[in-house]
């Protein structure tokens, strides 16, 4: 399992790179996030000892079921967490996430917040912006967008920056372009964007962290 962990992280890596470079990027500008949602963490050790570090998680209450153990076996392990946050999670987000991909409202400004203060550490978090105004989806409505990262800066939320997850089954690029430009015109460096179908192009649009999972774990079952 582990020669075909790492053959798999090599490969994405190597696209990775080709992509930076038809973009003329430095490969250090993009951060690969291991989608290891569903996945056991008998699932998530190959990958770990093929020499992964970043990792992204959809729910809480199962981070909370494999990464406290995994992050004292394996060093320098960062948890971002990619999926729906509610907001009275948001005091076990901080204590285990060292990122947060969907910060989406007012509401979890708050509570945010209000959970980084009682612990004592600033998590930095994405703003999930809701790039193809999909009504079953969260983020933050386009209009919003820069009345949010007021509300969080002033809340002394460290902003990492913007993140989406376009419409499926339509071309991507747009929504990659779009996000890339409300990132640069609200003065945001990051740009959480790209997952394992997309991701060459949204690196080529400025991504600065993609969120790969089955190109890297395999078709979920």
């Amino acid at each position: 399992m582990s020669t075909n962990a790492a053959q798999l992280l090599n490969n994405v890596q190597a696209h990775i790179a080709k992509a930076c470079k038809i973009a003329r990027r430095e490969g250090e500008e993009v951060t690969l996030i291991a989608i290891s949602k569903t996945h056991t963490a008998e699932d998530i050790t190959p990958l770990l000892d093929a020499g992964q570090r970043v990792f992204g998680e959809n729910r809480v209450q199962e981070a909370q079921g494999k990464w406290p153990s995994l992050k004292e076996q394996y060093a320098g392990v960062e948890l971002h967490l990619v999926g729906q946050l509610q907001s009275n999670k948001a005091d076990e987000a901080v204590a285990l996430f060292d990122c947060i991909h969907s910060l989406d409202r007012p509401s979890l400004v708050t509570a945010l917040a209000r959970a980084m203060d009682k612990a004592g550490r600033r998590v930095p978090c994405f703003i999930q912006v809701n790039i193809g105004a999909e009504e079953q989806k969260g983020g933050c409505a386009i209009a919003d967008v820069s009345a949010l990262i007021e509300q969080a800066r002033a809340a002394n939320i460290p902003l990492a920056g913007l993140m989406c997850v376009p419409p499926l089954g339509i071309e991507a690029a747009p929504f990659f372009a779009l996000l890339d430009k409300l990132a640069r015109d609200n003065g945001l460096e990051g740009r959480s964007m790209g997952m394992s179908g997309d991701y060459e192009t949204a690196i080529m649009l400025g991504a600065t962290h993609i969120r790969v999972g089955t190109a890297l774990f395999g078709a979920r079952d």
